[in-house]
C-alpha cells in the first residue's frame, strides 16, 4: 500500500497536479501518525495494509461530512474541493460492494459465526470486519445485519 501511494505521490509531482498530490500528503502524513502512535504502543513495523485501510475510509467518511457541512453553507467550491479529495483516496480502497453482496456478505458471517439472535450482532460485526474492511460502510451494514437477525427470529 506505502509503495503505490508514494509511487502515485511521485506521478503527482511530475505532473504537477497540485491538488492530487496535495491530497497524497494527507494520506502520507495520516500514515506516519499512525506509525508513531503504534510505535508508542510497541508495534515496531507501523501500520499495516489493514490498518492503513482503516485510515483511508475514515478519511473519505471525513470528506464526506465535510461536503455535507459545506453543502449546506452553501459553499460548494469548498465541497467541490472535497469530493476532488475523496476521488483520490478511494483510489487506494478496494471496490465497495453492492447491497446484494454486502447481504450475501452478512448471511456467510451469520452461518459462519452460528449466530441465532441479535446477542450475536458483535460476533458478526467482527467478521465482517476481519474480511471486509474497506469495502463495506459499517454504518449501513449493521442495520442490515440487524433486520437479517430479525427476519431470523
Amino acid at each position: 500500500m506505502r509503495d503505490t501511494i508514494n509511487a502515485a505521490m511521485k506521478q503527482a509531482m511530475r505532473d504537477k497536479a497540485a491538488r492530487r498530490l496535495s491530497t497524497l500528503r494527507l494520506i502520507n502524513a495520516a500514515i506516519k501518525d499512525m506509525d508513531i502512535s503504534l510505535r508508542g504502543e510497541g508495534r515496531d513495523e507501523g501500520a499495516s495494509d489493514d490498518d492503513i485501510l482503516k485510515i483511508l475510509a475514515k478519511m473519505v467518511k471525513q470528506r464526506q461530512e465535510s461536503a455535507r457541512t459545506y453543502e449546506e453553507g452553501g459553499r460548494l467550491d469548498l465541497a467541490e474541493r472535497e469530493f476532488e479529495e475523496i476521488k483520490v483516496i478511494e483510489e487506494f480502497l478496494p471496490r465497495q460492494l453492492d447491497d446484494g453482496e454486502v447481504i450475501a456478505a452478512i448471511d456467510a458471517a451469520i452461518a459462519e459465526v452460528g449466530a441465532g439472535s441479535i446477542r450475536d450482532m458483535g460476533k458478526i460485526m467482527g467478521a465482517l470486519k476481519s474480511k471486509y474492511t474497506g469495502q463495506i460502510d459499517f454504518a449501513k451494514a449493521g442495520p442490515m445485519v440487524k433486520d437479517r437477525l430479525n427476519q431470523m427470529a
